[in-house]
C-alpha cells in the first residue's frame, strides 16, 4: 500500500505543478486553488508512504519521477524546449530512480 501512496503522491505533485504553471503567478483562481489542493494531497500521500518506505528512497523517487514527468509535460504540453542535454539529464534521473529501487533498503521499522 505504501508504494501506491507514493505513486499517488507523484501524480498529485505533478498535477500541482501543472496547476502552478496554469495559475500564471496566482492570477487565475481555479488553477491556483487546484495547486494548493493537489500539493496538500501530495504531501499527505507522501507522508503515508513514509510509514513503510525509507525517507531517502521515497523522497528521491518522488522528486525524481516528478521532475522527469514535469520536464516531459513541459515539452509536450507547454512547448518548452527539449535538447539532447535535457533529454540525457531526464534519462539519468530515471536511471537513478531505478537504481534506488534496485539497491534500496527494505521497509523500515
Amino acid at each position: 500500500m505504501a508504494w501506491l501512496y507514493l505513486m499517488f503522491a507523484i501524480l498529485l505533485e505533478v498535477a500541482g505543478t501543472v496547476s502552478m504553471k496554469l495559475s500564471q503567478g496566482f492570477t487565475k483562481v481555479w488553477p491556483s486553488t487546484l495547486m494548493v489542493v493537489f500539493y496538500l494531497l501530495a504531501f499527505s500521500s507522501l507522508n503515508l508512504s513514509l510509514k513503510q518506505i525509507p525517507v531517502s528512497v521515497a523522497y528521491a523517487i518522488w522528486s525524481g519521477i516528478g521532475t522527469a514527468a514535469i520536464a516531459v509535460i513541459g515539452f509536450l504540453v507547454f512547448q518548452e524546449s527539449l535538447n539532447v542535454w535535457k533529454a540525457v539529464s531526464i534519462l539519468l534521473i530515471i536511471l537513478g530512480v531505478i537504481g534506488l529501487n534496485m539497491g534500496g533498503e527494505g521497509a523500515s521499522s
